[in-house]
């Protein structure tokens, strides 16, 4: 069934956009001309899939080269996504974890892990892929943000991780946030001898895996301001050392008036119209019990979200995150993806 929804992804999008070029001869960089990504002058429309744990494929410990890292895994992985047509991978590029861990204590960076997703970098290269890693994570899987709350003596857990967002509350979460962005952007590739912040390999950048603002006041969570300051200024602090990449958020694109979720602080308008973003975001479930929306309702979903991107944020829309389950899988696909390309998305990422 994965490979059939993945054969639809890239069916559905590959109509819209030229064939991709192999990133072994590819030196550019996916950029934003207006409500459109672009590469090398031309609209490109991106056919992408999450694989998240691809910085786990290895054994985490011994040898670096040889069994920290499970080379082959990753390059089969690489080589089916390519096969059905993906593009773009949006991956996580965090966890606080013993295991796999990129900072398992504050500001220690961990060689091997980072030595592992240089691997992976280079492997996507190599099958002509693009990658979209993601810096942190607001759920607990992996540590998150929680872990960063706790080195600074605070609670983690839902609402009380909002106080990472919230400069007087938690200076520390600042500081140790951009210590870890400005390690990962400035780290030479040992493969390529390529800084991330230079390789034309990365897509683009999230912030961090759907960041909310909730339960503070009624008033935040309509408005979203403290998660907009917070995003202002990491997105300048990003753009700085790295103005070749394109930018997002990481956000569900929930909110009342979606009929989605409701209103948590991270507005989709308000927020994403921040300069130092390039895209918007959203991540449908719309098969979930909080959201049970009907085939139709998804559609009518996705389109707000896409003329909302381009007519109020002016900006490319990102569906970084789609799934539905318990229906009839391959015709949802297939309807959402045509509608998705009727309405004029700019990419996805199931």
């Amino acid at each position: 069934m994965l490979l059939l929804v993945a054969a639809l992804a890239g069916a559905c999008l590959s109509l819209m956009r030229p064939p991709p070029a192999s990133a072994a001869t590819d030196n550019s960089f996916v950029t934003r001309c207006g409500i459109r990504f672009c590469l090398d002058g031309e609209e490109y429309y991106v056919a992408g899939a999450n694989a998240y744990d691809l910085f786990t494929f290895g054994s985490g410990s011994g040898d670096t080269e040889t069994q920290y890292m499970d080379k082959e895994r990753i390059d089969a992985h690489m080589a089916r996504m390519r096969d059905d047509g993906v593009d773009v991978v949006r991956l996580w590029m965090f966890s606080h974890e013993s295991w796999h861990g990129f900072e398992k204590s504050e500001g220690v960076y961990d060689e091997q892990q980072f030595a592992l997703f240089d691997y992976v970098i280079e492997s996507a290269r190599s099958h002509g892929l693009r990658l979209m890693p993601v810096f942190e994570n607001y759920w607990e899987a992996y540590g998150g943000i929680d872990t960063r709350l706790g080195w600074e003596g605070l609670s983690g857990g839902q609402p009380a991780r909002a106080a990472f967002f919230d400069k007087d509350r938690c200076p520390g979460c600042f500081t140790s946030y951009k210590n870890y962005v400005s390690h990962a952007l400035n780290r030479t590739n040992h493969y390529s001898g390529v800084k991330y912040k230079d390789d034309p390999t990365i897509f683009a950048w999230d912030l961090m895996n759907e960041p909310r603002y909730e339960g503070q006041s009624d008033e935040e969570n309509v408005e979203g301001t403290t998660l907009r300051a917070w995003v202002d200024e990491m997105g300048a602090f990003v753009k700085e050392i790295d103005p070749n990449h394109l930018l997002g958020a990481g956000i569900e694109g929930h909110g009342t008036q979606y009929g989605f979720g409701g209103d948590e602080g991270n507005p989709f308008v308000h927020l994403q119209q921040s300069p130092y973003l390039d895209f918007t975001s959203a991540h449908p479930y719309p098969t979930e019990y909080w959201a049970d929306l009907t085939l139709d309702e998804t559609k009518e979903l996705v389109r707000a979200w896409i003329t909302d991107s381009h007519e109020k944020v002016g900006k490319p829309f990102f569906m970084g995150e789609f799934n539905v389950h318990n229906v009839d899988r391959a015709a949802w696909w297939s309807e959402i993806y045509a509608d998705f390309e009727a309405a004029g998305g700019d990419g996805s990422a199931f």
